[in-house]
């Protein structure tokens, strides 16, 4: 098992950028990275190693931001909550011009909810389907079925 500074250092950025994502709040995604790694220390004995560690901290993330919104009485909007694409240093992002993220930003937008977080998921997170169906509580297949039936969607939309 990793020494829990270690894994703090090595999953710090991972984490909170995923939060940010979906709070576009850096106050908020920084005081849920926090209470992430506060859970995980107090839950360690229970990451079995089936998933990667990533995986098992964004699962954490995740719900104590959906609790979050649910203690605030709020309704999860995914559409209002992903990263807007300007922010993502992924290679693909990095030769798409601002045109085209601007475009692709707005299609992606037309998407039902779930199917733009796994597009975010696989593309920002560079997760495998296995990882987001783990994240998301859903199969492998539905993930990677949902990721091509979003790209296929979004070369259909004007």
């Amino acid at each position: 098992m990793q020494d829990i500074k270690q894994i703090y250092e090595e999953y710090f950025e991972t984490v909170n950028k995923y939060l940010f994502c979906l709070t576009h709040d850096n106050d908020i995604s920084e005081e849920l990275t926090q209470e992430t790694f506060y859970k995980a220390v107090q839950k360690i004995n229970t990451y079995k190693g089936k998933c990667k560690m990533s995986v098992w901290l964004c699962q954490i993330a995740k719900n104590l931001w959906y609790d979050q919104c649910r203690k605030k009485k709020k309704t999860i909007n995914i559409e209002e909550s992903l990263c807007d694409f300007e922010t993502l240093e992924t290679p693909e992002s990095q030769v798409i011009s601002n045109d085209e993220k601007i475009s692709l930003y707005k299609k992606i937008q037309k998407l039902d909810d779930k199917t733009r977080e796994v597009i975010y998921l696989r593309i920002t997170g560079e997760l495998s389907f296995k990882e987001i169906g783990t994240i998301l509580n859903k199969t492998e297949n539905w993930a990677r079925t949902t990721f091509y039936r979003g790209k296929n969607k979004l070369k259909e939309v004007d």
